[in-house]
């Protein structure tokens, strides 16, 4: 019994080998998957230490933020050589902290007066990862980052008091993220991304202008229809609608599809291992921890693969954090869905990017 064990556990192993090198044949993209991993830990662990929060006047979202700065600069990041990369990343998370500090300033005067509160603060984010987009790959990642900033500033209800712990959560973000760039050096050879497709000048503005407003505008009824219904978490049908929207009509399209579908499986699959949640945490965590290589690896050329990677890991990370609503976390699925339909529905209705007819 045992040998046949260890002959079914080696003939899986061997598959998931087989499958890994066929999604990132070269492993320089598992490289950035363990950065990825890495930086979030590191960032992680310094907010967490009792010297770093000492005079804060509120070191709660410390962790959250600083964790989520240096994950996402690090995803963003596509450099070739260590002087660029570390440029960048120090770049990326002064983005993503300008954009948690727009939230922290204007969302306490927004809950004032409107009922979905500082959640109309994502609107601005949803705009300028498209608009951004027009400045090459720093951009494309600043606008990313600003929303990010945004979003992880709304999840931790930052405001006006958290001013301090934005900056010292940037500050451990970027010494997380650029350490581990700094160790994977030239085995870690970013893909670069493709050019968007030839396309048609809008009748405005450029594309990369109408791409921010086609987002903006998807994510503004979202917002609204939480402001009359009270969704459940529409900040993940805001998220749909930014990262949906892409160069053409008929990309959107696909890009819709591929997170929908990846969504639909991600999700399922991390409320199937709810149960190991409360009993096997650190398990939880290693599975997230490979979630989110598999999530780099295949983020390039397989973005339905990715989705649902990340949409497994943010399931079973709430989960383990001692978030147990299926209501919530079912509505991952339900509001993704949302959030893509009406991106996809803004790119094909609102002034469409078609691609330019060859002659």
């Amino acid at each position: 019994m045992p040998h046949a064990f260890a002959s079914h556990a080696q003939r899986l192993a061997r598959r998931l080998a087989r499958w890994l090198d066929r999604i990132d044949p070269g492993t320089h993209r598992r490289i950035k998957g363990l950065r990825l991993v890495t930086a979030y830990g590191i960032a992680a662990a310094l907010g967490a230490l009792h010297d770093v929060t000492t005079g804060l006047p509120d070191a709660a979202p410390l962790v959250t933020l600083a964790a989520g700065f240096a994950l996402w600069a690090s995803v963003s990041e596509a450099r070739t050589t260590r002087f660029a990369s570390a440029r960048d990343l120090v770049v990326l998370c002064m983005a993503a902290a300008a954009g948690a500090m727009v939230y922290a300033l204007v969302s306490p005067w927004l809950a004032a007066h409107l009922r979905a509160g500082g959640e109309w603060v994502l609107i601005s984010g949803a705009f300028f990862v498209g608009f951004l987009r027009r400045y090459g790959v720093l951009g494309t990642g600043v606008g990313s980052q600003l929303y990010i900033g945004q979003l992880l500033g709304y999840t931790s209800g930052l405001g006006l008091r958290d001013a301090m712990a934005i900056v010292a959560a940037m500050l451990i973000a970027m010494l997380s993220a650029v350490v581990p760039r700094m160790l994977t050096g030239p085995a870690e050879q970013p893909v670069p991304a493709p050019p968007l497709a030839p396309i048609v000048r809008p009748r405005f503005g450029s594309p990369e202008f109408v791409m921010g407003v086609q987002a903006a505008t998807a994510s503004l009824i979202v917002v609204a229809l939480n402001s009359v219904f009270g969704l459940i978490e529409s900040a993940w049908g805001v998220t749909a609608c930014v990262y949906v929207v892409t160069g053409t009509a008929a990309a959107t399209l696909e890009r819709g599809r591929r997170r929908i579908v990846g969504t639909l499986v991600g999700v399922p699959f991390g409320l199937i291992c709810l149960p190991l949640a409360a009993h096997l945490p650190l398990l939880i965590w290693c599975a997230a921890s490979f979630a989110m290589i598999v999530y780099a690896m295949a983020l390039p050329e397989r973005y339905d693969v990715a989705c649902g990677a990340f949409a497994f890991t943010l399931v079973v990370t709430l989960a383990v954090t001692g978030e147990h609503s299926l209501a919530v976390l079912v509505a991952r699925a339900w509001e993704t869905l949302l959030g893509g339909v009406l991106g996809i529905a803004a790119a094909m209705l609102m002034f469409p990017l078609r691609e330019a007819k060859e002659t």
